[in-house]
């Protein structure tokens, strides 16, 4: 089953997507909202699958809300217009529903979710944790990483590149979320939707970037910005 929530500003449209949920044999509506402000106290102590979301709303729209959530569910965007096809797409949208919505559309729409969170919980199943250490699969390869050897991880669409300090990254197919789940607290942070860094191996931090000596760096998103600054204030000299 997936859990999914609705949000659209308009009551009519809004009673379009619940019914079509309610229709879906493997979709379970656990909320629904007109105003988008209240989606993210709600995901802070709710997990959900799935997330119907319009995009035209007014003070904050559903680019933005997307934008904005620290660990989103998987999203399917609706509106009115063609123009936000491209945007949708750079915050990993799954699929883009046009209004006017035909069930057709929303089945085929829900299926391609369906058959990615099967492939993604397949895929969480082999990553092993054990004392220091985790076995991931990348390719056909089962490959160990050491906690300490890892410098931080980068969300690739469904990909997680995970770049280490004295060997090449290794690419494995899962959510970066997945990952965080099993990484030792203590010592790593997400700094940004897209960015999970070992604290042990910040080096500089410049204003709200960590430096790295090859002149990467990552920029520390507002959203994580009290909790990174906490930690710098903890560990750093001012």
């Amino acid at each position: 089953m997936i859990t999914c929530i609705a949000v659209d500003d308009e009551p009519l449209a809004l009673r379009q997507i619940v019914s079509y949920i309610e229709q879906t044999p493997f979709l379970q509506l656990t909320a629904k909202f007109t105003n988008p402000k209240k989606v993210d106290q709600y995901l802070k102590t709710n997990t959900v699958d799935l997330l119907f979301l319009d995009i035209n709303m007014p003070d904050l729209n559903g680019m933005e809300l997307a934008k904005s959530l620290e660990n989103p569910p998987k999203i399917i965007f609706t509106t009115a217009y063609s123009d936000y096809a491209i945007e949708g797409y750079k915050v990993n949208a799954i699929d883009y529903l046009l209004k006017p919505i035909q069930y057709e559309d929303f089945l085929l729409a829900a299926i391609k979710v369906e058959d990615f969170i099967k492939k993604e919980r397949l895929l969480n199943t082999e990553i092993k944790k054990t004392g220091d250490y985790l076995f991931i699969k990348s390719g056909q390869k089962h490959i160990r990483i050491n906690f300490n050897d890892i410098e931080y991880l980068e969300s690739q669409k469904e990909y997680v590149c995970i770049h280490l300090i004295n060997s090449a990254p290794v690419k494995t197919l899962i959510r970066l979320k997945n990952i965080e789940d099993v990484l030792p607290k203590e010592n790593f942070m997400r700094i940004h939707r897209s960015f999970i860094v070992n604290l042990n191996h910040i080096v500089t931090v410049e204003r709200n970037r960590i430096i790295y000596s090859d002149k990467r760096f990552i920029v520390v998103s507002d959203t994580y910005q009290k909790s990174f600054k906490s930690f710098i204030s903890n560990h750093f000299y001012n």
